[in-house]
């Protein structure tokens, strides 16, 4: 009972709750769209957290869309082994998720032992923040430690198999039965990540300028008076 409701009902409802608050919030709050920087009043550790974190994000994101989205088959019939694979998938993962953890570590830190930072900091700020930290986390543990739990374990064969059966509606949940533990709540630490996404400042991650890249350039000319 509690697989089923765990890896068959609570995604779809994260995934109802990721649609319909991102639908609400742009028709009735989409000025809300921001990141509200507090650069002016702390930095140091925002650039180097932020860079750091963003940086090492996005490499994470395309690790787990390859080990997730593109089946183990695919990835042979390129001539890339499962041994190649995993030492890629750990070596260069390892590398953006301590960079990740870190960032966010620092962003982490930051706002909550920097007065000023936290005394504009929302409830929802601090609760994204510590999700996020304790999501890299349970992430690096599961890479590093969760197949001591099961030697031999390869998510590709369950998890990543579970993930693509969600989008075509028949999930199978006897697929996490025997998945580690750290796996399990790295996993679920990411719905709650998903499931807040529209409603706090992580929906700023849309707002990318792009319209920058084609933009004239503004010229700024000094007044002689």
């Amino acid at each position: 009972m509690w697989n089923e409701f765990l890896w068959v009902i609570v995604p779809y409802l994260v995934l109802a709750s990721f649609i319909v608050g991102h639908i609400f919030r742009y028709r009735y709050d989409q000025f809300s769209v921001t990141a509200k920087s507090s650069e002016m009043l702390e930095k140091k550790q925002l650039m180097i957290g932020s860079l750091l974190f963003h940086i090492g994000i996005i490499f994470v994101i395309g690790g787990h869309f390859v080990g997730l989205v593109i089946p183990e088959s695919w990835t042979a019939a390129l001539g890339i082994s499962e041994h190649v694979y995993h030492i890629f998938a750990v070596g260069i993962g390892s590398i953006f998720g301590v960079m990740t953890f870190v960032g966010m570590f620092l962003l982490t830190f930051r706002r909550l032992s920097n007065p000023s930072v936290r005394k504009i900091s929302s409830a929802g700020d601090i609760i994204v923040n510590v999700t996020l930290l304790l999501t890299v986390l349970l992430g690096m543990s599961s890479t590093l430690f969760g197949t001591q739990e099961i030697p031999g374990f390869d998510y590709r064969e369950s998890i990543s198999i579970w993930f693509r059966q969600l989008f075509l509606f028949r999930p199978d949940a006897s697929l996490m039965v025997h998945v580690p533990v750290l796996f399990k709540l790295h996993i679920l630490s990411a719905f709650v990540i998903f499931g807040l996404f529209p409603y706090t400042r992580l929906v700023h991650a849309w707002s990318v300028p792009l319209s920058y890249l084609k933009r004239r350039y503004i010229i700024y000319r000094k007044n002689p008076s």
